[in-house]
């Protein structure tokens, strides 16, 4: 496995598991009950918890994106050491971006995100190079 295809899968990983937060939060808040229920009317979470579940809605937005562009330079091997590092970089990115939105440190969170759309740039650089 490529070094690209490892973080992908990481990225994916952590991705499926932010959601934790704030489910754990709204258990906490209004029950199991409601947790698993239909909640046609929202019920607010604490703010803290409700910056994490947008933060969890960014993440999967982003791994589209992410996704797409590791997939196209594996397919088309266009593997490098800027590829691999713009892999480690963007999981770590993306672990400080949801952090950072969940305590609400705004120029944190700004940058981190900034961060990880470099990634994806140098992956889309790779590929059309």
């Amino acid at each position: 496995m490529t070094t690209e295809l490892l973080y992908l899968t990481l990225v994916a990983l952590l991705t499926i598991l932010l959601f934790l937060p704030y489910t754990l939060n709204l258990m906490a808040k209004w029950g199991l009950a409601y947790a698993v229920g239909n909640r046609d009317e929202q019920k607010p979470l604490a703010p803290w918890a409700e910056r994490a579940k947008r933060g969890h809605y960014n993440a999967v937005e982003n791994l589209v994106v992410f996704a797409a562009v590791v997939l196209t330079a594996h397919l088309l091997n266009k593997h490098s050491g800027a590829t691999a590092t713009a892999a480690l970089v963007y999981f770590w990115a993306r672990l400080v971006h949801y952090v950072a939105y969940a305590l609400g440190i705004p120029w944190v969170r700004t940058l981190a995100w900034t961060v990880g759309w470099v990634c994806c740039l140098v992956f889309i650089w790779q590929i059309l190079t």
